[in-house]
């Protein structure tokens, strides 16, 4: 038992994993207090000793099924097997042919059960690059003693089949077979160790983004696939947008209330000074502000865009002379006045719950612009600026389309937002194609990046 612990030891040295003498001691004193037959405790004692964090753990994992399982039980060979013979036969052979080749020797060794020699040879390879100056380090070392190894693996499996098939042709099939299994089997363990290092464990790693990766994160999720934290975030970053576009605007604003310079208000002061401007005066023009209408389908499918369109509008109803806002699912309601008298989270609530709205009825727009076209056609003028947000899934009723077209005649815009891509519309009952040509812009807007930029460039 210590002979074979201490050859595992220097297996793992040899493979870069630190095993201390006193650790050595230690676990050689608990395996007397343990069931050495029970692997499960047998090899708990060993990881317990020999990995010291969880970096070397699959590290550990992978030298202790080389060394106790492919090298040792799992191996397929033993003394009463009938082609154990033909093995050390080949062995002895191919040892007397590697003319002081130590890879080729360490490849043997690893043949033999062995692999101290063929691991020192990985670990020698791998630490390559190390030993090179800091300023010419390539990866080219390793990849060279790889290419290396990778051709003396070939070499040798090329080598044992061709002894067998020259030296025992004529032998019974099964042993020959078996002998041929066996090599193949070592030799691939072989090129596993090359080609598939193990990895340190990281089921445990925390993925740290920064706040401006969190935020491109969070601005290309669908409103539809946010939950509710994320929801949450997403009222913070419309919030700092609408302060922001207030700011801008109101810069602009003063800036244009100065109007252009009135010459002769400018002259006549300029009399006290002998003729000299020294007072200027300007001509004040009230800015010009647009006014917004916005039909808002309030649907399952829409309601999640649709709430944070109207948290921007009216956060900014400043910037405009006047908006109004309805929603619809299978019939119309104005929610201008709420939207005016209470908060804007209140009333989103009170939109959701006050208004006499069927939401789980089937959305109807052909019924929604005969309403608007009975009740509010006259909103609109050439001030004003049509938004409609839907999917224009009409669940197969008529479209009414032709509605729309005197909507946009009136109108100064028609805007059309649609929460769904654009490879979906027009599929099944949508009728996004029925009303596009009636529409003066028609964009997606699905997730918080598309809607900032339409209200940015609704704005400014």
């Amino acid at each position: 038992m210590v002979n074979l612990i201490l050859k595992f030891v220097s297996s793992c040295r040899a493979a870069d994993l630190r095993v201390s003498t006193a650790e050595v001691l230690d676990c050689l004193n608990q395996l007397e207090l343990i069931d050495t037959i029970d692997e499960v405790q047998f090899r708990t004692v060993l990881r317990t000793n020999f990995v010291k964090s969880r970096r070397d753990q699959a590290k550990f994992d992978r030298l202790y099924h080389l060394f106790f399982h492919e090298m040792g039980k799992d191996s397929g060979l033993s003394e009463d097997d009938p082609f154990a013979g033909l093995i050390r036969d080949t062995m002895e052979i191919l040892y007397q042919r590697a003319n002081g080749d130590m890879l080729y020797r360490s490849l043997l060794d690893f043949l033999s059960g062995d692999p101290l020699a063929y691991l020192t040879a990985l670990r020698h390879m791998r630490n390559m690059d190390h030993d090179a100056p800091q300023n010419v380090r390539f990866n080219l070392g390793p990849l060279a003693g790889r290419l290396e190894i990778l051709m003396q693996i070939n070499a040798v499996r090329a080598k044992v089949i061709q002894f067998l098939d020259d030296r025992y042709a004529s032998t019974a099939g099964i042993e020959r077979h078996n002998a041929v299994d066996f090599f193949n089997r070592h030799l691939d363990s072989a090129y596993s160790l090359l080609m598939h290092e193990p990895r340190p464990l990281y089921d445990d790693l925390q993925n740290i983004r920064s706040y401006e990766q969190h935020l491109k994160y969070l601005g290309e999720r669908p409103f539809s696939a946010l939950t509710q934290q994320e929801v949450e975030e997403v009222r913070d970053v419309v919030d700092r947008l609408v302060r922001k576009l207030k700011d801008i605007v109101s810069r602009r604003y003063a800036a244009r209330s100065r109007g252009v310079l009135d010459i002769k208000k400018t002259l006549r002061k300029a009399m006290r000074y002998q003729g000299t401007p020294v007072e200027l005066a300007f001509k004040k023009r009230p800015p010009r502000r647009g006014k917004i209408v916005t039909l808002c389908d309030v649907s399952s499918s829409v309601w999640s865009a649709a709430r944070f369109m109207l948290n921007i509008l009216y956060s900014l109803q400043e910037c405009f002379t006047k908006v109004n806002s309805f929603i619809f699912v299978s019939g119309l309601a104005e929610v201008t006045d709420i939207f005016e008298n209470h908060e804007i989270n209140s009333a989103i609530e009170k939109v959701l719950h006050e208004t006499d709205i069927e939401y789980y009825a089937p959305t109807d727009y052909g019924e929604t612009f005969r309403h608007f076209k009975r009740d509010y056609l006259d909103i609109l003028n050439k001030k004003t600026t049509l938004i409609i947000i839907g999917d224009a899934r009409t669940n197969y009723f008529h479209p009414e389309d032709r509605i729309l077209s005197e909507m946009r005649e009136k109108s100064r815009r028609v805007i059309w937002l649609n929460p769904e891509p654009e490879s979906e519309w027009n599929s099944g009952d949508s009728e996004m194609f029925a009303y596009k040509p009636y529409c003066h812009e028609l964009r997606p807007c699905r997730n918080l990046n598309q809607l900032i930029e339409f209200v940015e460039e609704l704005i400014l």
